[in-house]
């Protein structure tokens, strides 16, 4: 844990309880400060009381003895409308912050020199965290991650000036830290998300930038007009990162699978990262570009980064590899919620048998439809079936299996007629309608292609 301690002797307001509100207030309590807090969920208030945590309805508080309202990152602190704490606190002249800013004043009067890597993007962002981190800590640095990809950032040991913390930020934990200064700042890309929480994508996007502005280095993968447009305002040190042919300023480069250094003069090949099975696909190629810049600006060298990349395991759900069967090839990318995500998996293989459906978002697959002569089948489950069908129709065969367990016996027995095939379970889709989460999706179509007879398992 951190203690919070910058907030010594005063009185917070906390608002939402769930993982990272819980280990933000008895960090605060733990650093002397007194919280009070607040959810909508009564469970959730009385699991906080049971740790020692004063419980009240904000409703009716005095605001004026609050220095800070401490917000979750999940409840709205603009859009479509603030939260009623947030109108309570404004009123009365209360700033609004995160369990992020905590940090960062902690680290400011703990260590204001310790390493502090800080990502964010639309996409990749956890696998870019994570891979960032395992690089780190193969080449023996004490790492610490956390943020929006799992551990709260104050759960998390405090900074200290031969630790490094690598933490994924999303636009909401942006917003709330005004104070947002990282030693190294990785923007990845940018691309419609979150409207309904920001407005417009000019908010969004100006939100995300706020994180390398701020930064002493930045590393902006320049691969869309967003993040080109963010690194040729960006003042200081700058790093830059591109996939694909066509680069005009020196950066680094991912040619065909090759990390090329394009600092050096000449240029200097990194790694090779066509042959790692926990890094297929462009957008994975991204976030290796982004991970080395991370590494060489904390004096780690192309060997040991490449020979890193080796043992990276990759995330679950993320374009997971989960097991051989003959020629067939079986990846969980159930992370894959929306059209966007499912394109960089599909432009990762040439032919695929393709698991999609579930809730469908706005927009459904039609902007996939570049990808359906990839497509050798697709099999449709959950309440998308019809909808995709209908995009499918002419353009790439078909069935409409329902089930998830049925689209995978099928998908299985389908592949085995050809040599070399991928059942790849990229969905499009959020998973409500028949599974608690995404991760509960995943962990089912895990379980069910472990299951076929002769299955070798090759994931973790």
């Amino acid at each position: 844990m951190t203690p919070s301690t910058t907030f010594s002797g005063r009185t917070l307001a906390l608002f939402g309880l769930g993982g990272s509100g819980l280990a933000t207030a008895l960090s605060l309590q733990a650093g002397g400060a007194r919280v009070v807090a607040c959810d909508d969920n009564p469970e959730r208030m009385a699991a906080a009381e049971a740790q020692g945590i004063a419980t009240a309805d904000l409703r009716g508080a005095d605001w004026s003895g609050f220095a800070a309202l401490v917000l979750a990152p999940g409840v709205p602190l603009t859009h479509p409308t603030p939260h009623w704490t947030v109108g309570l606190a404004q009123a009365a002249g209360v700033p609004v912050i995160g369990d992020i800013e905590l940090f960062c004043r902690e680290r400011a009067v703990r260590a204001p020199g310790a390493p502090f890597v800080a990502i964010t993007g639309t996409n990749g962002k956890s696998t870019t965290t994570a891979l960032i981190a395992h690089v780190l800590a193969t080449a023996g640095l004490d790492v610490q991650m956390g943020g929006n990809i799992g551990t709260a950032i104050l759960s998390l040991a405090p900074p200290a000036p031969e630790r490094v913390h690598v933490v994924e930020l999303s636009s909401f934990q942006i917003d709330l830290t005004p104070s947002l200064r990282p030693s190294l700042g990785v923007l990845l890309n940018l691309t419609p998300d979150h409207l309904d929480r920001h407005g417009d994508m000019a908010r969004y996007a100006a939100i995300k930038e706020r994180l390398v502005a701020g930064a002493d280095h930045a590393v902006i993968g320049v691969d869309d007009d967003y993040t080109r447009a963010i690194a040729d305002r960006r003042a200081g040190p700058l790093t830059r990162v591109h996939v694909g042919e066509g680069a005009s300023e020196p950066g680094l480069l991912v040619r065909h699978g090759m990390l090329i250094d394009g600092r050096a003069s000449p240029p200097v090949p990194v790694a090779d990262l066509t042959g790692i099975a926990s890094l297929r696909g462009a957008h994975n190629w991204q976030n290796a570009g982004i991970a080395y810049a991370v590494a060489s600006a904390l004096s780690l060298g192309p060997e040991a980064f490449a020979a890193a990349l080796q043992s990276f395991p990759g995330l679950p759900h993320r374009m997971e590899e989960v097991g051989r069967r003959g020629g067939t090839l079986f990846i969980n990318d159930s992370k894959a919620t929306n059209a966007d995500s499912t394109e960089k998996a599909l432009s990762a293989f040439p032919r695929v048998h393709w698991i999609l459906g579930g809730k469908p978002k706005e927009g459904g697959i039609d902007s996939l439809a570049p990808y359906f002569p990839r497509v050798a089948h697709a099999y449709l489950i959950g309440a998308a079936s019809d909808a995709f069908a209908a995009t499918l129709e002419g353009h790439a065969p078909f069935s409409r299996c329902g089930t998830l367990a049925t689209a995978v016996a099928q998908a299985a027995e389908d592949a085995a007629r050809e040599p070399d095939a991928v059942v790849l379970l990229s969905p499009a889709c959020a998973s409500y309608d028949q599974f608690r989460s995404f991760e509960d999706r995943g962990d089912q179509f895990r379980a069910m292609v472990r299951a076929l007879p002769g299955l070798v398992a090759t994931g973790g």
